[in-house]
């Protein structure tokens, strides 16, 4: 992120949103850390590392490696502070920064990896971030940038509350400087600035009666993701609690159906520094 802790982010900084951070990091972690490039790895950046969520995982799976996180928001970076302080495996393996990750504070050659996840689509300039990273890694380093693909929303029972709050959702977040779409973006982005080896991946979460227990495991976190959204969206009147109202009829309909259908898709760009 910048260093103006709105820009593309409507979720807020308070304690509910910051503890359904770190949720949402374990939660999901099983798509996002599957079989990452970092087994060589010594000294990892992490770009918009919160409230240290991901910097757990990543010092738990590679316990080799060494950790430099870096976040928009000094508040992020209290939680992460706290939280990393009483996580064995994270003793002297880490150091947080705060700054603005279009302009890094670091010389040329200072890490041998990056990993960067749910960041770029709140940033005004993915293209400056991404060139800033690889301008402070060395040659060979891999990153790994993992985003948002919102057009790919769906759910069934049809839902039209729930709907019309994703829209509204979407053109707050590009209304606030971000890219609610910048998943499917990353591969032009990453070779325009110099990557090389450039794979992208498709994660997707298809959720139906062959899947009913992970299916309402998933609409939960769904709803309370959506939901932490709610005050930036009545703020700038881009919904109205009526509509917040029926879109929680609907997951909650849409959870317990007989026949009912998840689908969401992310993006994982892989790539190297040459």
């Amino acid at each position: 992120m910048t260093t103006n802790d709105a820009h593309g982010y409507l979720h807020g900084f308070t304690p509910t949103e910051q503890d359904r951070l770190r949720r949402q990091a374990r939660f999901l972690e099983h798509k996002i850390h599957d079989q990452l490039p970092f087994r060589r790895v010594r000294h990892l950046l992490e770009v918009g590392c919160g409230v240290g969520a991901q910097t757990d995982i990543l010092l738990r799976t590679w316990p080799e490696m060494r950790v430099t996180g870096v976040d928009a928001s000094e508040s992020n970076l209290d939680v992460a502070r706290r939280h990393l302080a009483n996580v064995p495996w994270a003793t002297d393996r880490y150091e947080l920064h705060h700054g603005d990750a279009g302009s890094l504070d670091f010389g040329g050659d200072s890490f041998d990896g990056a990993f960067l996840c749910w960041v770029l689509e709140h940033v005004p300039d993915p293209a400056r971030v991404l060139s800033e990273v690889r301008r402070v890694l060395r040659p060979g380093s891999p990153i790994v940038v993992t985003e948002v693909q919102n057009g790919s929303f769906f759910i069934d029972p049809y839902s039209p509350n729930t709907l019309a709050y994703w829209m509204a959702f979407n053109d707050r977040q590009l209304e606030l400087g971000g890219d609610p779409f910048i998943g499917a973006k990353l591969g032009n982005i990453l070779q325009g600035v110099g990557y090389r080896d450039i794979t992208t991946k498709v994660r997707t979460f298809h959720l139906d009666n062959r899947h009913a227990t992970e299916r309402a495991e998933f609409l939960a976190f769904w709803t309370e993701l959506l939901l932490s959204g709610c005050d930036e969206l009545l703020k700038a009147g881009a919904v109205t609690e009526e509509i917040i109202a029926g879109m929680r009829e609907e997951l909650h309909a849409v959870a317990h159906a007989s026949n009912s259908v998840f689908f969401y898709s992310f993006i994982q760009a892989r790539a190297r520094v040459w």
